[in-house]
């Protein structure tokens, strides 16, 4: 069996992170597919594959709150997020798993995932995986849909554009800094130890105290 596990929404500052991993006994299906990195393909698209990857392969997706990161990261996000890698290889314990590495390292990134695995399967880690081969292609398309999807949940219910939660994003940091003018805190699904964060809050602050100059 080859396992592939890829992430979507590491660096956001606002909503979680997915981890997905997809099993299927070759890939044969999957480069029927023409899966490739999801960043590649447009939502419709993605949505479509992940339609037809959930029915021909066995997937374990695990949602990663903007709470538990804040609460586990430290400054060592690459290693948190090896350990929720693991949790999902080791639910499906294939004897071949391909990882998209985060880190600069690729050969310790695969370290870090091997130290919390209760097996010893045959493990690939490179960067740029999500390209090269179609099972973790397919964990990439599998994670970057639950994601948008769980975005567009936090957009409805705090009843504004919120963007994609990137720093980059205009409309992101545009809302970021308006709910803090208008509420006086961060809001909801925000990493708070981002660093963006910190410093749209402190930006916030300095404005209010400055209404106060003559």
């Amino acid at each position: 069996m080859l396992c592939g596990v890829d992430e979507a929404g590491r660096g956001p500052v606002i909503g979680p992170m997915v981890v997905a991993a997809v099993m299927v006994a070759d890939d044969a299906d999957l480069r029927s597919l023409q899966v490739r990195d999801s960043k590649q393909l447009k939502a419709e698209r993605r949505e479509e594959l992940a339609l037809r990857i959930s029915d021909m392969a066995e997937v374990r997706i695990e949602v990663v709150d903007p709470r538990e990161i804040d609460a586990n990261t430290d400054g060592h996000l690459n290693r948190f997020e090896a350990e929720v890698f693991a949790r999902l290889i080791d639910s499906l314990r294939a004897e071949e798993v391909f990882v998209d590495a985060c880190d600069v390292n690729e050969r310790r990134f695969g370290g870090m995932i091997m130290r919390h695995l209760s097996y010893r399967p045959h493990l690939v880690c490179e960067h740029k995986a999500d390209s090269k081969y179609p099972v973790v292609s397919a964990a990439s398309i599998m994670a970057k849909t639950r994601r948008d999807a769980i975005v567009r949940e936090i957009q409805t219910e705090l009843g504004r554009p919120i963007g994609t939660g990137y720093a980059h994003d205009k409309v992101t940091i545009a809302f970021l800094e308006n709910w803090i003018k208008e509420k006086g805190c961060l809001p909801p699904y925000t990493r708070r130890s981002w660093a963006t964060a910190k410093r749209a809050y402190s930006a916030a602050k300095t404005t209010k105290l400055t209404d106060w100059d003559e």
